[in-house]
């Protein structure tokens, strides 16, 4: 079999030769590649799924160059005859499930396999397609079927699929094999960015020594982190919905509605909308259109209304050929609400709203950053008992279960995809530029019809004062307004106000700040000064909502001082305290939101700055309070009182 792969060399990875592959020869033998919509598969009278989650056959390429699996063609054989082989669960980060410290630092590529068993009628129907979709995995994916090269992904955190049909019906009596080779490396033109660097000093190093270096502070977990699964579909099959959701004359709702199909040149399409009572509210037909909703039931977020997260369901049937027979079927979850931004006002359903929430990242104990549906839940349900109404997927795009559940709870999302850490003036390429951009189509490619998502961010404190930030951030902004006019773009800043280039094209202004804590360590009382000089120069300059997008301090679970010093609990209530009074002045004007950084703690790569951890959550790693979740749950719930619309047995937090 000729060599289809060329490895890169260069300063940072020619003694590794691992870190980007090239297809030279792409052959994808009986397979087809998907390049249009990403509904997000779900079981109807003429779809079925597969979950493929469980163990999973496990082996790191620890050879130096990390390049063995592909010299010897690890993907044309079982992967436990290759090598030694461990289980591995999917979905999962793979750094803490072993006892190994050099697989939980590992860069580079690592080899999964599972064997499957493909129900028959799947194989038999050569009328029904069969799909492969990856949820998430960090961050370069190639996927083997049998032996042979299906499809690859650069990028991790979205999802990926490729149709397999064809080449599983080579030979039914084959178990279907697949193999799929991820690589964690990240490089100058990868999102987030990094760099790889060799210790040569052979006095202080031992041979082929290196480190990934990043510029961002949360841990580089690795792995397949969502459900891998297949689907089925009709030949003929409904490819995509974009669903635009307006209100009119405040009593009627309008969906508009437009619907992709894929195998069929002459298609019927009828579109039916229905209430959660079950019941016909709209009709329509044709592959676009607008559905008008009587007495509509708009989507509110968590505390803003007595009946928040109201969700219709849009079930699009598609049949081919004029034929009465309906040949597919999918039904999409719909919101109706509106998004709109003033220069001191963020509206939903043209009323004002305020973000009074926090910030996460998927990550916890063991897992890492695999989907896990119980603590998924957990932290829905704290962060209702906090009175959270907001968060921001920082810094990445979180999974799809979880925006759905941020649907059906009236929680609103900033989607956040991962732009963080681009401070090397390198990473304002043409290249990283053009990657930037396929990962916002992706990113509102999958994420365009959820209601609970009211706002893009295409980046988090990128050196945006650098010369080449503008054209950079004005181009990525621009291209994601394009994509989706409906919802207002920003980035997260960090920057001068007067240097900030981004800033003039942004719809909101966010804005990091932790004074007292990374400036004027220890100083509270700077607190009310400087962060009402940031807030007056922010607006005083672009006239734009402002939201302040991270605060808070590290606080050691059971840490205390009196007077407080930093790491206590103490302490971080005082810092949460000192924002607040500031907030409740400015909110009456022009600040719309407050997002608290973090939920929970958690984990970060080793320094003198970190004692395992960033320990800034308002909750422990593990899901418990500490005293400044109380200060925070008392706060959000006196700003839900005086701003949302709440039945009186919500209205006290002790009736919680």
């Amino acid at each position: 079999m000729p060599n289809y792969y060329l490895i890169i060399q260069t300063r940072l990875g020619q003694r590794l030769g691992m870190f980007r592959v090239v297809c030279l020869l792409a052959v994808f033998d009986a397979v087809c590649l998907l390049d249009t919509g990403m509904l997000f598969p779900r079981e109807s009278s003429s779809r079925e799924v597969k979950e493929l989650n469980g163990l999973w056959d496990f082996r790191a390429d620890q050879s130096p160059n990390r390049n063995q699996g592909f010299d010897r063609a690890w993907y044309k054989s079982r992967l436990a005859e290759t090598g030694p082989v461990i289980d591995m669960p999917v979905p999962a980060s793979y750094n803490d499930i072993t006892q190994d410290p050099a697989l939980r630092d590992f860069i580079g590529w690592v080899w999964y396999e599972r064997e499957v068993v493909v129900p028959a009628r799947w194989v038999a129907d050569g009328g029904t397609r069969v799909v492969l979709r990856v949820g998430s995995a960090h961050y370069y994916s190639v996927v083997w079927v049998n032996g042979v090269k299906v499809t690859e992904h650069d990028g991790g955190h979205l999802p990926f699929e490729v149709e397999i049909g064809s080449l599983i019906r080579k030979d039914p009596t084959v178990p279907c094999r697949i193999t799929i080779a991820v690589n964690n490396t990240l490089t100058l033109e990868t999102l987030p960015p990094g760099t790889i660097q060799h210790m040569d000093d052979r006095t202080k190093y031992p041979e082929g020594f290196f480190v990934q270096n990043f510029n961002f502070d949360f841990f580089n977990y690795a792995g397949i982190h969502r459900p891998v699964l297949l689907y089925t579909t009709p030949k003929a099959y409904v490819d995509d919905i974009t669903v635009i959701k307006d209100v009119f004359l405040c009593v009627s709702g309008l969906v508009k509605y437009n619907v992709s199909v894929q195998g069929a040149a002459n298609a019927t399409l009828s579109v039916t909308l229905i209430d959660k009572d079950g019941r016909c509210v709209a009709t329509s037909n044709g592959p676009a259109g607008v559905l008008k909703v009587v007495d509509v039931k708009l989507w509110w977020p968590y505390l803003m209304h007595e009946n928040p997260g109201y969700l219709y369901s849009m079930e699009v049937r598609q049949h081919a050929d004029g034929k009465s027979t309906f040949e597919d079927v999918y039904s999409l979850p719909v919101g109706i609400r509106t998004v709109s931004v003033t220069s001191t006002q963020f509206l939903i359903n043209n009323k004002p709203f305020y973000f009074h929430g926090v910030n996460k990242h998927e990550d916890s104990d063991i897992r890492g950053k695999g989907l896990d549906w119980p603590l998924i839940v957990k932290d829905f349900n704290l962060m209702k008992w906090l009175g959270a109404n907001s968060f921001r997927t920082s810094h990445y795009p979180y999974a799809e279960e979880i925006l759905q559940m941020c649907d059906r709870h009236g929680i609103v999302v900033i989607d956040e995809c991962p732009g963080v850490g681009i401070k090397d003036i390198r990473s304002f390429g043409k290249a990283s530029l053009t990657h930037h951009l396929v990962v916002m189509d992706e990113l509102v490619r999958r994420d365009k019809n959820h209601p609970s998502v009211v706002m893009w961010s295409v980046a988090n404190e990128p050196a945006a004062e650098m010369p080449p930030a503008e054209f950079y951030f004005k181009t990525l902004i621009q291209h994601t307004k394009a994509l989706d006019p409906t919802r207002p773009v920003t980035y997260i800043t960090a920057s001068n106000y007067a240097r900030d280039k981004g800033a003039p094209y942004v719809d909101v202004i966010c804005v990091n700040s932790y004074f007292s804590w990374y400036h004027d360590p220890g100083h509270l009382e700077v607190i009310p000064i400087q962060l009402n000089t940031q807030f007056e120069n922010w607006y005083g300059k672009y006239q734009k909502p402002i939201i302040q997008s991270e605060y808070g301090a590290d606080a050691v679970p059971g840490l205390h001082s009196d007077p407080p010093v930093m790491f206590t609990e103490e302490y971080q209530k005082v810092v949460l305290q000192s924002y607040h009074n500031v907030f409740d002045q400015k909110r009456k004007q022009y600040v719309i939101g407050e997002l608290i950084w973090n939920f929970a703690d958690f984990m970060t790569v080793q320094g003198i700055l970190r004692v395992v951890g960033n320990k800034k959550g308002v909750f422990t790693r593990q899901r418990q309070p500490k005293a400044a979740a109380f200060i925070l749950r008392e706060r959000y719930w006196r700003l839900a009182n005086e701003t949302g619309r709440l039945p009186p047995w919500t209205k006290y937090p002790c009736s919680l």
